[in-house]
């Protein structure tokens, strides 16, 4: 598939996705779009940067679109789950830029913004709701939102949604949902966990796989340093002060981590903020919105931004620490080498990490090539015969 016209996408979409500057469909969207539009359940696993939101939000808008209704108060047509504040707030953002000059109503809602304004939203009526699963069961209790209208249900990111605990939150909603409706669940890997609550909310559904669970894209370039603890900080500055070093996500292990790490690139005369969830919803946002605008080149984050977060032109990703889940490393490179960019991924092992950038090099199929040309190398233990 060379262009969306393929796609057989209405005229305003095709539209809309020019504008937003997509010239050709990605491998995720070329595969799951047809199947989506002839109203197929279906579970799509792609790696991160796939275009998985578009893949998604653009059949479910024109299936809507093609059988116009006024939405009725507090019943949404078409809900959307997300794990995160950032995930949906993105969804939210594609779903406005596709729809543009198509009657279709949206809202996002999620934990730690006023309820108020969300009441008013849904009275008014939507036609897509996009939630994150604690708020949406607050919605629920509080008899504010109906089923009885749904169409789709997607689940975005399902993986996350199950390691951050909302299994019993996702099937609490699918009980709601009418008999009839269509069902799509979007992940970058498929554990045993997913394969259960696809087998218990799809029917029949169409499998896509554009790419072998827990792959990394080849765009990305992935490097290992290893490094002692104390000396992590100033290795990250050597890095961080390359000319080719533009627009940086460091990931750290604590929220006072990413805190104090901002603090001392500064004192270094590195320009940066940090993300992370003890900060208002407002804040984050605020501070994505310059990270992407370019007003300071280096955002430490903690896992929370580790999916969801949408920023083009990340030239390099730094795990300042690596993290115990091995598929969280996978989440987090994958915010750089988006599209058709290319992008560095750079992890920091301590020695006595060793392991846990083993069980990375196992879930991805490959070793990460070490770099020991530089004054911090601290050499781990040696790798042991079979290993």
């Amino acid at each position: 598939m060379t262009n969306f016209e393929g796609l057989k996408l209405i005229e305003p979409l095709l539209r809309n996705v020019e504008a937003s500057g997509f010239t050709a469909p990605t491998e995720i969207q070329a595969a799951t779009i047809p199947a989506l539009l002839e109203g197929h359940d279906l579970m799509g696993i792609s790696h991160t940067g796939g275009g998985k939101t578009a893949a998604f939000c653009l059949p479910l808008l024109q299936r809507l679109a093609e059988n116009p209704q006024r939405p009725k108060p507090g019943q949404p047509r078409a809900v959307i789950l997300a794990p995160t504040r950032e995930l949906a707030t993105q969804i939210g953002q594609c779903l406005r830029d596709f729809k543009k000059g198509i009657r279709l109503f949206s809202s996002v809602v999620f934990g730690g913004s006023p309820m108020g304004p969300q009441i008013q939203e849904l009275r008014r009526g939507v036609d897509i709701l996009v939630a994150t699963p604690g708020r949406l069961l607050d919605h629920m209790s509080r008899n504010t939102i109906r089923f009885d209208d749904v169409e789709v249900f997607i689940l975005d990111e399902a993986d996350r949604m199950l390691d951050m605990g909302f299994s019993e939150d996702v099937l609490t909603v699918a009980q709601q949902l009418p008999h009839k409706h269509q069902t799509v669940m979007f992940s970058a890997t498929m554990p045993a966990e997913v394969k259960h609550l696809t087998d218990r909310l799809l029917r029949d559904p169409v499998k896509v796989e554009t790419a072998p669970q827990a792959s990394v894209t080849e765009r990305v370039t992935q490097i290992g340093m290893f490094v002692k603890r104390h000396d992590k900080t100033k290795l990250l500055v050597q890095i961080l002060k390359r000319d080719d070093t533009e627009r940086v996500l460091v990931f750290t292990k604590t929220k006072a981590d990413a805190d104090e790490l901002s603090f001392q690139l500064r004192d270094e005369g590195i320009d940066s903020d940090a993300i992370h969830g003890d900060k208002q919803q407002r804040i984050r946002q605020k501070i994505l919105r310059n990270f992407r605008n370019g007003q300071f080149p280096v955002l430490i984050a903690t896992d929370v931004a580790a999916r969801g977060i949408d920023v083009p032109g990340i030239t390099h990703v730094v795990n300042y620490d690596l993290p115990q889940d091995a598929d969280s490393y996978v989440h987090r490179i994958g915010r750089t080498g988006r599209g058709s960019a290319e992008g560095i991924a750079i992890a920091f092992c301590e020695p006595r990490d060793i392991r846990l950038l083993r069980n990375i090099e196992r879930l991805i199929k490959q070793d990460i090539a070490i770099d020991e040309n530089h004054e911090f190398h601290a050499a781990p233990p040696a790798r042991s015969a079979g290993g």
